[in-house]
């Protein structure tokens, strides 16, 4: 029996020839239903994901970057159902950390023949991230590279918003792992990783990996742009956690306080400020279609090894 397929597309993204480009690329494949749904914003994929659970989808094609990715594996998490991720988005975080091309044919054919594998999540405030989550300095950079900016600046959005941040002054945290306080003092930046690539292209968890049943944990104490400018440097290099005004460790769970209001962030998604943060792994959480022979994020971390 032929496959129930549903597409979930961000509509305001692009790649490849387009969305009429890859119905196409669909219905050569030998496919029964196919459920098609756009939408203006990511927030609103969710809905159509649990449309398409509801109408029996066996595979879902993800059109979009990571926060369209985000909202659609919040949904898909648990069900079984694969999610194919088609990255059309500006960083595209998630599928360059699994090996996914941003070329619309080969990301199709993946989605069709490569393997299926079940891969971690977390979970922060009760939402999944793939990527990561984090609160001060970070989201707030993320934040402020809006839609405008990311579209006509690419990665270098990221940068400039850091710059503009770099600046801003230390929180009181408290930080829990697995139960045990871990950190407790001032500082700027609360970051939390399922894959070792995040924004910028920066390799922030060195060796970490999206099978392991982890979260990695990073806090900075780093202020202003001197402080700030060693501990990309590190980041740059690949080797976080030498830096001074970096401690960084992995946990199956997390908690933080925070003395002031802070905006954290999923997936480079806003969502709105708070002072308590609760966060776990789940693995095997999400299916994903991946490439039949690359496996990127165990190949960094024998590198780490050695």
């Amino acid at each position: 029996m032929s496959p129930t397929v549903a597409v979930v597309a961000h509509r305001k993204k692009t790649l490849g020839a387009g969305l009429d480009r890859l119905r196409v690329l669909i219905t050569e494949q030998d496919v029964g239903d196919l459920l098609w749904y756009e939408v203006p914003k990511s927030k609103k994929a969710c809905k159509k994901v649990r449309e398409a659970l509801k109408e029996g989808a066996d595979l879902v094609f993800v059109w979009g970057g990571d926060g369209m990715v985000q909202r659609c594996a919040d949904v898909l998490a648990g069900t079984g159902v694969p999610m194919a991720i088609l990255p059309a988005g500006t960083a595209n975080l998630f599928a360059n950390n699994l090996g996914i091309p941003i070329d619309l044919e080969e990301a199709v054919r993946i989605g069709f023949l490569g393997r299926r594998e079940k891969l971690d999540l977390g979970v922060l405030n009760g939402e999944h991230f793939a990527v990561m989550a984090g609160a001060g300095f970070e989201a707030d950079m993320i934040a402020d590279a809006d839609g405008k900016a990311k579209k006509r600046l690419g990665k270098l959005s990221y940068v400039k918003a850091a710059v503009r941040h770099v600046g801003g002054p230390l929180v009181p945290m408290k930080i829990k792992v697995d139960g045990t306080t871990w950190f407790e003092g001032d500082a700027s930046c609360l970051l939390l990783g399922n894959v070792s690539t995040i924004a910028g292209g920066i390799e922030a968890f060195d060796g970490a990996r999206p099978d392991d049943g982890w979260l990695e944990v990073g806090v900075s104490t780093a202020k202003g742009p001197v402080q700030w400018a060693r501990v990309m440097g590190r980041m740059t290099a690949g080797r976080s956690e030498d830096s001074p005004f970096v401690r960084i460790t992995r946990a199956r769970k997390v908690s933080a306080r925070f003395g002031t209001p802070l905006t954290y962030e999923l997936d480079g998604g806003e969502r709105t400020a708070t002072t308590r943060l609760k966060a776990a792994a789940v693995p095997g959480a999400l299916t994903l279609c991946l490439p039949l022979d690359d496996q990127p994020w165990a190949e960094s971390a024998e590198k780490d090894r050695s």
